[in-house]
């Protein structure tokens, strides 16, 4: 049995095995087996409604499991209330003491801990400047801007030094500058006070910068779960390659005859060596935008023009984000710079071949 009077695990393990979480009569976990990296970063990532926040609140014990078991380092934490549990939890949307000032609230978890006043002093000073709050210690909470509070809910938890962090998506209210600092600066926190962190986001890029491991998640069920630069590289199907890549990646059928491939009536190229045992046929390629460039790499091979029509060109900061319809399928570009086209246009992209991603007609991927 878990020990009540444990405070601090030296390093934390989270293993859910074969958990499920039904509500209502509906499903919204199925049966998940899945051992997090402990002192790592561990994100997971998935559209609205694909279970993140339920496996956060399983992890944390504000919810149980239908079926199966939650083991925090080799103990069974399944029926263990959540304040037995050494975690901190961030939300988006913040919760912080209302009553508290910005310093009560994030020095909260040190004075429960009995931690001496200079260093409480020292330990929320350091929070605060880091996450730009110095100014704002002697203030109350409820004068704050949202980002402002969500900033004060982040600075209790890394204060906290827990042995279990779960963090839902809580870059989500803060301003551009701030979320790329801190999608910087969590790692290096993190690991510093050896938590073991598991943060929920729907951004492919978050996960990308933030590193780790990564949990490919769709409706209630674990994809795909490695090291996040493999996942991205390497997607097991179609539906994780699709959760890994914004802008949409471009999904088509193409046809394999003898050493070739093509886009019928657009492209043709020679087969990539992971075909070189396959029969003929159809397959699926999935191209992400940022594959397809405007510019023409002259002398590369690796690079061959595709032809469709334009749709609709957006214009995004400094990336131009082109729509386009080719053969049945609507393909987006991402590119560098602003580029002007109009709708109905006719259009050549140069399609990076090192970046396709092939799958069978059934969304297994072919590596």
């Amino acid at each position: 049995m878990f020990a009540a009077s444990a405070t601090r695990f030296p390093a934390l393990s989270v293993e859910l095995k074969n958990v499920t979480r039904v509500v209502d009569g509906m499903t919204h976990i199925h049966p998940t087996n899945l051992s997090l990296q402990d002192r790592e970063f561990n994100v997971l990532l998935g559209a609205t409604l694909s279970g993140k926040t339920t496996f956060l609140r399983l992890m944390a014990g504000l919810e149980r499991p239908s079926s199966g078991e939650v083991w925090f380092s080799g103990q069974n934490v399944t029926s263990v209330s959540v304040q037995k549990r050494n975690i901190a939890m961030v939300y988006q949307d913040f919760i912080n003491y209302p009553n508290f000032s910005v310093f009560e609230n994030i020095a909260s978890p040190l004075k429960v801990a009995g931690k001496k006043p200079d260093q409480i002093n020292q330990e929320v000073g350091k929070m605060a400047e880091l996450l730009k709050l110095s100014e704002f210690l002697d203030r109350d909470v409820a004068s704050l801007s949202g980002g402002q509070q969500q900033r004060i809910a982040l600075a209790r938890a890394l204060v906290k030094k827990a042995s279990l962090v779960l963090l839902d998506e809580p870059l989500a209210n803060l301003d551009y500058k701030l979320r790329e600092q801190l999608r910087e600066e969590l790692p290096r926190l993190f690991a510093a006070s050896g938590s073991t962190v598991v943060y929920a986001t729907s951004e492919p890029e978050e996960a990308l910068m933030l590193g780790g491991h990564t949990a490919m998640l769709y409706e209630g069920k674990v994809m795909q779960y490695g090291k996040t630069t493999d996942i991205y590289r390497h997607p097991g199907n179609l539906e994780s390659a699709r959760i890994f890549s914004h802008p949409p990646i471009n999904v088509t059928t193409v046809v394999k005859s003898s050493d070739m491939m093509a886009i019928p009536g657009i492209a043709n190229w020679q087969c990539p060596e992971s075909f070189s045992s396959r029969p003929n046929g159809e397959y699926l390629l999935g191209v992400r935008p940022h594959h397809l460039s405007l510019a023409n790499l002259e002398g590369s091979d690796n690079h061959i023009p595709v032809s469709g029509t334009v749709q609709l060109a957006e214009i995004s900061g400094s990336t131009s984000l082109i729509h386009m319809r080719i053969n049945d399928s609507d393909w987006i570009s991402e590119s560098g710079g602003i580029h002007a086209y109009s709708i109905g246009e006719s259009i050549n992209v140069y399609m990076h071949l090192d970046g396709c991603l092939y799958f069978n007609r059934d969304g297994s991927a072919i590596h």
